[in-house]
This record gives C-alpha cells, sequence and structure tokens, in this order.
C-alpha cells in the first residue's frame, strides 16, 4: 500500500494540471502571506540577477514561462504566447531536432547568470517532448526581458526529468523523479546522459550545485531530506539532513544558505488527497533554512493550506520578501516577510 501511495503521489509530479484548484477573485492576503496574481501553478521560480524581474514556470497544460515584474508585481506570460523567438545553437545543440512550440509544460527552471545583462535559462519541459529547453534572456530598456530559445537536450528514453542545473563546465543535471528510487543524470554533449554515481534518492526532486561543481544538493522529495554528494571526485561522498517536510526545490540564498521549501501532510497521502479532492486538513507549506557547511536545518515558514494557496513548491528571496511558488492551479505566489 505505501508504494501505490508513493506511486500516485509520484504522478503528480508529471501530472500537477490534472487537478486544477479554482483561484479567488481577488488577490487579498490570507493569513501570514499577500500574494502576486497572475501566473497560473507557478511550480519553480529564479530571478533575473541584479534586475527586479522574476521567471516562473506555468505547469499546466499548455503552460506558459511567466516575466513578474517585483516592482510593480504584475506578471506577463511571454513563452510561448508572445510570438517567441528562435535561433537554435547548433554547435552546441547538435542533437536537438529544433523548436517544438506546442504541448509545452514548463517544470524545473535554472537561470545561469552570464555578462552584460545576457543569460541563460534552462526548462525542464514536458508535454509533447521530454527534454531540457535552453534560452537566451537579453534585459532591454523595454518593459520586458527578450526571451530567445536557442536549444534543447533530449531526456533519456523512460526519464521524466523534474529539476535542473548547469554545471560550471556547462553540462547539464537533472533529477528523475521517481518512488521508491530515482537517480540524478548528468549531460556533457551530444546525446549521452549518465547517471551520477551515489545519486539513488528516494524521490530525488530539487537540485542546486556548489561555484566549484564538486558538490550536488539534492532534494529527497521521499526522504524528507537535504542530500549533499560528491560530483567528479574519487569515490563517492554522501551525507544528509533531515527537515520536517517532503522538499520540492531548493534556491540559493543570499547568506550562502539553501532554502529548501516543500510541504507536508498527516499522512504521504494527504498531499494527493489536498491536490485531488481539496481535502487539505492538516496540509501545509513549509520553507527550510539549510547551513550547507554544517548540515543544519531550520524551519523558517509553516503555511496552512487555504483556499487561496494550496501546496507550496519553491522559495526565493525577493528584497526583504520570501516569496514562494506553488501547483494546484491557483494563480499567485505568495509573499512572506523576509525570516
Amino acid at each position: 500500500m505505501r508504494g501505490y501511495i508513493f506511486y500516485l503521489i509520484g504522478l503528480i509530479s508529471l501530472n500537477y494540471s490534472q487537478f486544477i484548484f479554482g483561484a479567488s477573485e481577488d488577490c487579498l492576503g490570507v493569513g501570514e502571506a499577500n500574494f502576486v496574481c497572475g501566473p497560473v501553478s507557478p511550480e519553480d521560480l529564479v530571478q533575473i540577477p541584479e534586475s527586479s524581474w522574476v521567471v516562473a514556470s506555468g505547469m499546466e497544460d499548455d503552460g506558459y514561462l511567466y516575466f513578474i515584474d517585483t516592482q510593480q508585481q504584475k506578471s506577463t506570460a511571454v513563452y510561448p504566447s508572445m510570438q517567441p523567438e528562435h535561433r537554435m545553437d547548433t554547435a552546441r545543440f547538435d542533437n536537438c531536432p529544433g523548436p517544438q512550440i506546442e504541448g509545452f509544460r514548463p517544470h524545473g527552471l535554472s537561470l545561469v547568470a552570464g555578462d552584460n545583462g545576457k543569460h541563460n535559462l534552462l526548462v525542464v519541459r514536458h508535454g509533447v517532448r521530454e527534454a531540457i529547453e535552453v534560452f537566451e534572456i537579453r534585459e532591454t530598456a523595454s518593459d520586458l526581458p527578450k526571451l530567445t530559445w536557442i536549444g534543447c537536450v533530449l531526456a533519456p528514453a523512460g526519464v521524466a526529468f523534474n529539476s535542473v542545473v548547469s554545471t560550471p563546465e556547462g553540462g547539464i543535471v537533472a533529477t528523475h523523479f521517481q518512488l521508491p528510487t530515482g537517480y540524478v543524470y548528468e549531460w556533457s554533449g551530444g546525446s549521452n546522459w549518465s547517471q551520477v554515481p551515489g545519486s539513488e534518492i528516494e524521490g530525488p526532486n530539487g537540485i542546486e550545485i556548489s561555484d566549484d561543481g564538486e558538490w550536488l544538493y539534492i532534494a529527497g522529495w521521499g526522504s524528507q531530506s537535504l542530500i549533499k554528494l560528491s560530483r567528479g571526485q574519487s569515490g563517492v561522498a554522501r551525507s544528509s539532513v533531515k527537515v520536517s517536510h517532503h522538499i520540492d526545490n531548493l534556491r540559493w540564498s543570499i547568506d550562502g544558505s539553501l532554502l529548501a521549501a516543500g510541504h507536508i501532510g498527516a499522512l504521504p497521502s494527504s498531499i494527493f488527497e489536498c491536490l485531488n479532492e481539496r481535502e487539505c486538513e492538516g496540509v501545509s507549506t513549509r520553507v527550510t533554512r539549510v547551513d550547507i557547511n554544517n548540515l543544519t536545518a531550520r524551519q523558517i515558514i509553516d503555511y496552512p493550506s487555504n483556499r487561496s494557496f494550496l501546496l507550496g513548491t519553491v522559495a526565493i528571496e525577493v528584497e526583504d520578501e520570501i516569496w514562494v511558488g506553488g501547483i494546484g492551479g491557483a494563480d499567485r505566489i505568495a509573499r512572506f516577510e523576509y525570516r
């Protein structure tokens, strides 16, 4: 029975949009949270460096990438809705078959900071194809940054990625969420992916990487833990720290810690019931701050599910606030005071 429940919950990671949650007609705060309204099911969030823009992945059928103005607190669906530009980098992505606009369901995000206001955005994509789609973001003097699709890396057969991060060498590392055991895969060019040694994890979800590329930080959704795993070193070194919830996504904090965002219910089945039946008693969104040096964890947000915000999946720092994205069809991002 336990394995079956985990299997159902695992399906949620690929099919959030099947459990559409009716959004409220207004954007008023509830409890300790205020909101930024607009993006539907903003499963993941990243901020464009040194700018007032946040990117959100709207994980629903025929989903969108959104640009959110943090000053005006307004969002705009920019891909594939706004006559997207495509310019494939054939040298880097020689095995990509080309752009595929239809059936675009974005999931995990990772922003690779560049110079002179030009960055790369990695997007886990479901729908018509399983792939990591790569975009160029260029800041402009106009209202919105410019977004251009430049390539893709197709997932291995039978693998559906969840979260993604870039390596210092220009490669890609991505998690394959699966219960009871999933894996982390790495790509360094061409069409071949390889499993990262030691990455057998109970539901690997979010992922981050150290600046030198020697350590991966992986969200163990099933084990309710953050795993620190060596990369490219002789032998495998692995350690972990437990938290009070299932971890969905990980994001770096300005102080060098990791923000681990996710959710918890009385039983593993509670998450599924919350999304499917809107029976959310005892279910809450939680965010934990993890010190990666000594692997200690401090919970900073515990927000009960409600009709305005169902289930949190990611947390980022935006000036003096923590913004939390979520799933279930709600059209908003929750905003909390910094802590």
